[in-house]
């Protein structure tokens, strides 16, 4: 518990009594200068900045070129692959005509297969593209019927190979031919070939047998119309 307390009288110190004379604290006046002078702080140097590094434009030159260079080396390989696989392996067509319909259509576009002939032989039924015996420098696209040593012979539009009625049901009724033909034997390295479109196709029936070495290749691929594209 704590109370107030009250000091005596005598105690309180007397307000006009004065505190000895101590003589005033001297101020010495400063230079004209430094009053004048802002006051100042102690300077912090800025970070010392690393002047941007040249430009080598050699260095950007050579990778330029490196670059503009393995640029033309992708362009020449994919030509050259280009070339190879169109010379050696597959080709583009397109058919103009209607001998081959319903199976080909005019302006169908396909993919042949050259290398399949270069490994084996033409087989009765593979649709083939060829040079045409009487103009090289014409494409036919036929299908096989008959390979060399076998039989043919054609009855009011009938074909018989080796006297066995030959299975076309590809080819529509109204599509057939009434022609005769034959018989004949097919010659050693040669092909006899018709269009599935009997009564509007010149083949061999009219020119005559194809040699293997102007069969080009096996029609592998219609693609396009795309809504009718197909695999044969």
């Amino acid at each position: 518990m704590t109370e107030d307390r009250l000091l005596p009288p005598d105690a309180i110190p007397d307000p006009s009594e004065t505190l000895p004379d101590t003589p005033p604290m001297a101020l010495e006046p400063l230079p004209a200068a430094a009053a004048a002078a802002p006051a100042s702080y102690d300077a912090v140097p800025a970070p010392h900045q690393a002047p941007d590094a040249p430009v080598d434009l050699t260095l950007a030159w050579k990778r330029m070129g490196r670059e503009i260079v393995a640029g033309l080396q992708t362009l020449v390989s994919a030509a050259v692959y280009a070339t190879l696989i169109v010379t050696f392996g597959f080709q583009v067509a397109r058919v103009d005509g209607l001998s081959m319909a319903p199976t080909l259509e005019d302006h169908d576009r396909l993919i042949v297969n050259k290398l399949v002939y270069e490994l084996g032989d033409p087989r009765p039924g593979d649709i083939v593209m060829l040079y045409y015996p009487l103009n090289p420098e014409k494409m036919f696209v036929k299908r096989v019927i008959a390979k060399e040593g076998d039989i043919v012979r054609i009855v009011d539009g009938r074909v018989y190979v080796n006297d066995i009625p030959l299975r076309d049901d590809y080819v529509p009724a109204e599509f057939r031919s009434h022609d005769d033909y034959g018989p004949e034997v097919i010659k050693q390295g040669y092909y006899f070939v018709m269009g599935d479109h009997r009564n509007n196709s010149s083949d061999s029936r009219h020119w005559g047998f194809v040699p293997k070495k102007y069969i080009v290749g096996k029609v592998k691929v219609r693609w396009w119309p795309l809504q009718d594209a197909r695999i044969f």
